[in-house]
């Protein structure tokens, strides 16, 4: 909706008449009424006869909850013809002005999320919490990449270099938890890492004015070639002493971990886990509760209007940027210190572009790039579970589906977004 002011002389006097312009989108409407042709066509056209189960707990766990059995027809149609309800409510939505509510678009998506596995798994058993666990384990490092990502860009510094952040601390923490054998000074070090490639970013995005996503390209670059050839040259000379770390063992908290795919989902996770969740709460906090998020924002949205208050915008941005480097480089300890268990070439794998679009997807925010990030690392897992039951899709397409769902997300669902004003723009004084 927008509002214009129109002034129009009458008689010798002034008359000011606002007049209000809906504007609509149907991006949304038309997303959720291709993706229901398409489960029309797939899951009721091309049905598979069968009962599909749902596994909710493993044999481990304290207490079992019973599997859910969904006759696969009924279930795909049922489902198909509640997403064509929504379609139609996301189009009267809009034709009446109104934009599209967030929880539409989740409960569409959870419906066909549903609907594909239940389709995919017909005659067969879908481990729910395993896919759950692996979701978590692969969410992690793009979590922490997206949290530093809305750090850096809220003070309105682009930072392309969340890949080479990541790949940093993951070399840096491998070498230095196998050398001291302990992992949470190699978590420290990953810190350091991720903050000395910003430093670089920063410098001369800040100082020297240069392109902000050509520096950070170049740092990518230059981060892959020297761990590269560091890992060549040294790891690979002394693996034992240089590329065996000790891993975070896992730290279940009593009672609460017995608590039905919640426990182990939430509670029976590495320290590096815990750590993610603090720093979700506290990028929250700190951005829209406290005096440095406050200035951090406004540097980002206008560096004119902070400076004449005194806000030192350069300073801000520099130490932010930073800020945001270490919390990335947590992000490529995970790798190293909480999952594989050693560094390997190129390993984080393009994490952090797909950190970055978590943080378009996610508008900016740092909870809402956190779901976002949650959603590629459920896609990326999914393709895993999807071959151990033996599913029809495509293997071909299921290596595709995390990037598909990067895709749709940012340019399907997500609607308008709005970055930071000032964000990628050096500011003169």
């Amino acid at each position: 909706m927008m509002t214009t002011l129109t002034h129009t002389p009458e008689q010798g006097a002034s008359k000011i008449v606002l007049e209000t312009t809906v504007i609509r989108s149907w991006k949304a409407p038309v997303s959720f009424g291709i993706i229901t042709l398409l489960s029309l066509i797939l899951f009721v056209v091309f049905s598979r006869p069968g009962v599909s189960q749902f596994r909710l707990t493993a044999e481990a766990n304290l207490i079992q909850l019973p599997v859910i059995s969904f006759p696969t027809v009924a279930t795909c149609v049922i489902i198909t013809v509640l997403m064509a309800a929504l379609t139609v409510l996301a189009a009267l939505r809009v034709r009446s002005g109104h934009k599209v509510s967030l929880w539409l678009v989740a409960l569409f998506g959870f419906l066909f999320l549903v609907n594909f596995l239940t389709w995919a798994g017909a005659g067969s058993s879908i481990p729910v919490y395993g896919l759950l666990l692996g979701t978590v384990a692969l969410s992690a490092p793009l979590i922490f990449g997206a949290l530093g990502g809305v750090i850096s860009e809220r003070s309105g510094v682009v930072n392309i270099a969340i890949e080479g952040q990541m790949l940093a601390g993951a070399f840096v923490s491998a070498m230095i938890a196998s050398i001291t054998r302990s992992p949470f000074l190699g978590l420290l070090g990953a810190m350091v890492a991720g903050m000395l490639v910003s430093f670089i970013l920063a410098a001369f995005a800040i100082k020297y004015l240069v392109d902000q996503i050509i520096v950070g390209v170049v740092l990518n670059v230059l981060v892959l070639g020297l761990t590269n050839f560091l890992y060549s040259t040294v790891m690979t000379a002394n693996p034992e002493l240089l590329n065996s770390p000790p891993r975070f063992d896992r730290l279940p908290i009593p009672v609460l971990s017995e608590i039905p795919i919640i426990g182990p989902l939430l509670f029976q996770q590495t320290i590096i886990i815990y750590i993610m969740y603090v720093a979700i709460a506290a990028v929250w906090f700190g951005l829209y509760r406290t005096r440095w998020g406050l200035r951090v924002r406004a540097v980002g949205e206008h560096p004119q209007a902070a400076d004449t208050v005194g806000i030192k915008v350069g300073l801000t941005r520099f130490w932010n940027v930073s800020l945001a480097g270490a919390v990335a480089g947590l992000g490529g300890a995970y790798f190293t210190l909480g999952s594989v268990g050693s560094f390997n070439k190129e390993m984080t794998a393009g994490a952090g572009f797909i950190a970055l679009a978590a943080v378009i997807f996610g508008q900016w925010d740092p909870i809402k790039a956190t779901l976002a990030a949650l959603l590629f690392g459920f896609a990326t897992n999914l393709q895993s579970v999807l071959g151990i039951i033996g599913s029809p899709v495509p293997s071909e397409f299921m290596l595709m589906l995390p990037y598909i769902v990067t895709i749709l997300a940012v340019a399907g669902f997500v609607g308008k977004s709005r970055g930071p004003a000032a964000s990628g723009k050096p500011y003169i004084k």
